[in-house]
């Protein structure tokens, strides 16, 4: 419960947050696609923390994914990186974005 918190605390107060592995080219991915929108975001290497494994878990509760890249805009849960890159391909994701204040 106390993860489930602590992960929805960081949601709550970043516009954008990739909830990611620093080996995991689908993390790397939806990094790249944010930065070539100058995208202000946070990152949240898992594989880098002790209790990674149990933010994984609180992720599972909160979005019904465990996997990586778990990516949220304005506190609303998008998916991972394909979801990204569909957004990009359909030419939303960057009014998404600024909905939810990365550009700020």
């Amino acid at each position: 419960m106390a993860k489930v918190k602590e992960v929805q605390r960081i949601i709550d107060q970043n516009s954008v947050v990739i909830f990611s592995k620093t080996w995991c080219p689908y993390s790397s991915a939806a990094k790249q696609t944010l930065n070539r929108l100058k995208v202000q975001y946070e990152v949240v290497e898992l594989d880098n923390r002790h209790d990674g494994d149990d933010l994984q878990d609180a992720l599972l509760e909160i979005s019904g994914q465990r996997s990586v890249p778990n990516i949220f805009f304005g506190k609303q849960h998008v998916g991972g990186n394909s979801d990204l890159q569909e957004l990009a391909r359909s030419g939303v994701l960057k009014g998404r974005l600024e909905e939810a204040g990365a550009f700020a």
